[in-house]
């Protein structure tokens, strides 16, 4: 057997996407607006990784923001082009199978390919970061802004993301919801992997139970009694919801766990336990094929949703059930 291949098949849970906490030292080359990809036209559906079959049931709408998936230390490029193949893939075989889907039972799937910022841009934010995450932005923004002219017809909208895509979604929901008109159609956001302060928005609460509607939800997910160094500056005094109980919660038994959602495809129940403390989910090792390979993990960022894709499943689907109850005609 060909042991690297056998590890990275096995640590594969940990590699969907980068960690955003790591330290970038290579090369940094010069933002340069002769250098920014082309513009997406969000009217053509090819530069929708995902759009909804025009034959649903489902009540709400589901936009649904991915991660950072460009990481490579040689990979030079501040922004990557909407038909970059090797992209276009992480984003369908990673961020929407392991990710987007515990939201697909909820609401009819938008998921835009916007030009995202490479990992460097939020450790070098002086030197092209900020100019490499506006840019990425702004596909996001006219994305969102065709997809409520031209798909959205008034429903209920759930945001849903993970890191750079929730930094993203925070700026959606304070030009498009926060003590907005659309703000009543706002179901929940999901948005974890980024920091945020209870207070980020003027008028969209930190959602503390589950049936709740109309606020947000956030949480980073950490080994058990590692505190990582970076922590002063990414988690602490930030929010950090109970991704499993979802509600004030601090400690959760293993019964509790609905589903950890496994590179091989499979479910696995009961998998782990959790902490809330200061900014940070504390987890337990979970349960899963050959864990003993990820004994010495710690920074769990990578599966902020997958861990919990079963209970992140049900609980969207409460809430959306709880709006439409609330929303009546």
């Amino acid at each position: 057997m060909n042991q690297p291949k056998y590890l990275l098949k096995i640590l594969s849970i940990f590699l969907l996407i980068f960690l955003v906490g790591c330290k970038s030292t290579y090369e940094i080359k010069s933002f340069s607006k002769n250098e920014i990809p082309l513009k997406p036209d969000y009217q053509n559906e090819e530069n929708w990784a995902v759009l909804p079959s025009k034959i649903s049931e489902l009540k709400a709408d589901i936009f649904y923001i991915y991660p950072t998936l460009t990481t490579n230390d040689k990979d030079l490029r501040w922004n990557i082009p909407i038909n970059d193949s090797i992209q276009n893939a992480k984003i369908i075989n990673t961020a929407v199978r392991f990710q987007a889907s515990a939201w697909a039972s909820s609401g009819k799937m938008y998921v835009p390919i916007y030009r995202q910022a490479h990992l460097r841009a939020y450790y070098h934010y002086e030197s092209g970061g900020k100019e490499a995450l506006t840019l990425a932005y702004s596909d996001v923004k006219a994305a969102f802004e065709y997809y409520l002219k031209h798909y959205n017809n008034d429903r209920p909208i759930i945001l849903a993301s993970h890191s750079q895509g929730s930094t993203h979604a925070s700026l959606l929901l304070k030009e498009f919801f926060d003590d907005k008109p659309i703000q009543k159609q706002l179901v929940a956001a999901y948005i974890p992997g980024i920091g945020f302060k209870k207070d980020e928005f003027k008028t969209i609460p930190l959602m503390t139970k589950p049936n709740e509607t109309g606020g947000f939800v956030s949480w980073n997910t950490y080994k058990r009694n590692k505190v990582p160094k970076s922590y002063n500056k990414w988690y602490k005094g930030k929010v950090a919801s109970n991704p499993i109980t979802w509600d004030a919660a601090k400690f959760t038994k293993r019964e509790d766990h609905k589903g950890f959602l496994y590179s091989n495809g499979k479910l696995y129940k009961n998998a782990l336990r959790i902490e809330v403390i200061d900014g940070m989910i504390w987890t337990t090792l979970p349960k899963f094929p050959h864990r003993l390979f990820a004994i010495f993990k710690k920074n769990y960022h990578v599966g902020d949703i997958n861990l919990y894709w079963k209970d992140i499943q049900q609980n969207s689907e409460l809430r959306v059930k709880s709006w439409l109850k609330n929303h009546k005609n």
